[in-house]
């Protein structure tokens, strides 16, 4: 399939392909290039701002001893668009190995994405996290139906 007939979707799940592969070129590729391209990470950092500070970040990335084994999609995911302009989201699972240490872990993710001159989908803004237990103290508000 010709990348300028990818769905936004498609082309979210074509750059978790080339981030497992490792495949630098193909993760860069996967951006809206310039200095206000934002990503807010799922690591201990909260955010990236600009493409050659997110590019450094996965050359860096796919130097670290770890490798994702896979990524699925595991609520959604949910997507729209509207002319050049769209947004895919949903729960991700991630199957990690650190130094052969194998694990799973659970993120959210949110990617608003932009059509090239191409016609090709890439990522203007990216959010991956994981909720806090419990930001506010008083546990989860949200009440049992009581039925």
């Amino acid at each position: 399939m010709k990348d300028e007939m990818k769905t936004p979707k498609e082309s979210i799940d074509a750059f978790y392909e080339a981030i497992i592969r490792k495949d630098y070129e193909a993760i860069c590729a996967a951006y809206v290039e310039g200095a206000d391209t934002y990503v807010f990470v799922e690591g201990p950092r909260y955010s990236t701002l600009g493409t050659e500070n997110i590019f450094k970040g996965w050359r860096d990335f796919n130097a670290a001893p770890m490798a994702l084994e896979s990524i699925t999609w595991t609520e959604g995911p949910y997507s729209e668009e509207s002319g050049s302009m769209a947004w895919v989201a949903g729960i991700l699972q991630l199957r990690v190995n650190v130094k052969g240490k194998v694990f799973e872990q659970t993120f959210r993710a949110t990617f608003v994405l932009r059509k090239n001159a191409e016609e090709m989908w890439q990522i203007r803004q990216e959010h991956v996290s994981a909720p806090l237990p419990d930001p506010y103290g008083i546990g989860d508000w949200l009440k049992k139906d009581e039925r």
